[in-house]
């Protein structure tokens, strides 16, 4: 679509970001871990404060924000703002690789508001489909966390349950059953928050900066001869297209597979549309990906890209709505001899 296009492997389309939480690795990838989408500041919808801006950082490294809010109102507005964090994994299809359960406090969250540190709250619930079960589980003795993989160490309670105990917490909803395996029904939700003062008629900076979670997988599915059943998933979450799965063949070249240069997917994924629960559209969004290395290739779907360093592309819009999340993929390739 573009002359870089062709050369970096970036795909430029009409706004249709993949809608991702908790990313699953892609099929026949191997040594894979999933990527967990976190995004920016979020609150219940309200008619008084507007996002003015946004200027978005995404790397592998580190994500920065920096907003502008003003409050249009006569009065001062308090608020309790909060940061979209996925729920843990809640089913074997979604899994972490040999990556353990995160604890989000590890991530380095870090805001300032008007250049001030603030304090974060952290606080975890167990809940299905929304319903604050925390009490009963641990009133069962329950695992607050329970690891999808690791079935023998975090979910043996399920084995010491007679039948008719486990038909009973399955009618229940507490269980619930995929395929021939009875699973835990709850996910632990963390909730990331602080109370913010929006003061009258003024206008307030905040940044906010983290670790992201990335995912990745040591090739696999975009190799030529398994593209025909990952093609579809990777041109629907990152917008690959025939000049980026180009840029992957030149680089492997006609050697057989045991024999051609070895690489590495990265997925980094940023919950957007908590963007939206504010008064009006944003005003001057501005978003910028850091591929890492300039040899690396990357895609990801989002309109208006444009290159401005070896390793830097930008997207700018204003009055802008997200309506979904963004998914990236880079593609990283292995050290060859010189």
């Amino acid at each position: 679509m573009t002359t870089w296009a062709k050369h970096d492997g970036m795909r430029t389309c009409l706004p249709a970001l993949a809608l991702l939480a908790l990313s699953a690795a892609p099929a026949l990838a191997n040594d894979s871990s999933a990527a967990i989408g976190i995004g920016g500041l979020t609150l219940t919808k309200n008619d008084a404060i507007s996002m003015d801006s946004e200027d978005l950082f995404l790397s592998q490294e580190e994500v920065r924000v920096r907003y502008r809010f003003t409050n249009h109102s006569n009065r001062d507005v308090e608020t309790l703002v909060s940061f979209p964090v996925p729920d843990l994994p809640d089913g074997i299809e979604n899994y972490l690789g040999d990556r353990s359960l995160p604890d989000y406090r590890g991530l380095e969250f870090r805001t300032t508001v008007d250049g001030k540190p603030v304090q974060l709250d952290y606080v975890e619930k167990i809940e299905i489909a929304g319903r604050d079960v925390s009490a009963q589980i641990a009133k069962l003795g329950w695992p607050r966390r329970w690891n999808p993989i690791d079935y023998d160490e975090t979910l043996i309670f399920i084995e010491k349950l007679s039948e008719a105990e486990r038909q009973s917490y399955l009618r229940q909803g507490l269980l619930r059953r995929q395929d021939e395996v009875i699973l835990p029904a709850w996910s632990l939700v963390t909730y990331v928050t602080r109370r913010q003062v929006f003061p009258a008629g003024k206008t307030v900076e905040v940044t906010h900066r983290y670790v992201p979670l990335v995912g990745g997988s040591v090739g696999g599915a975009l190799d030529p001869e398994y593209r025909k059943d990952s093609a579809r998933d990777y041109a629907q979450r990152y917008c690959t297209d025939r000049a980026f799965l180009a840029g992957i063949d030149r680089r492997l070249g006609t050697k057989p597979p045991g024999e051609r240069p070895g690489y590495v997917e990265h997925w980094l994924s940023y919950i957007l549309r908590s963007g939206a629960n504010w008064r009006g559209p944003i005003g001057d969004f501005r978003l910028v990906i850091d591929k890492g290395k300039p040899d690396n290739l990357v895609s990801f779907c989002m309109d208006g890209v444009k290159k401005i360093s070896p390793t830097l592309f930008e997207v700018r819009k204003t009055n802008f709505e997200p309506t979904k999340d963004i998914d990236v993929l880079i593609v990283e390739w292995a050290p060859t001899d010189s």
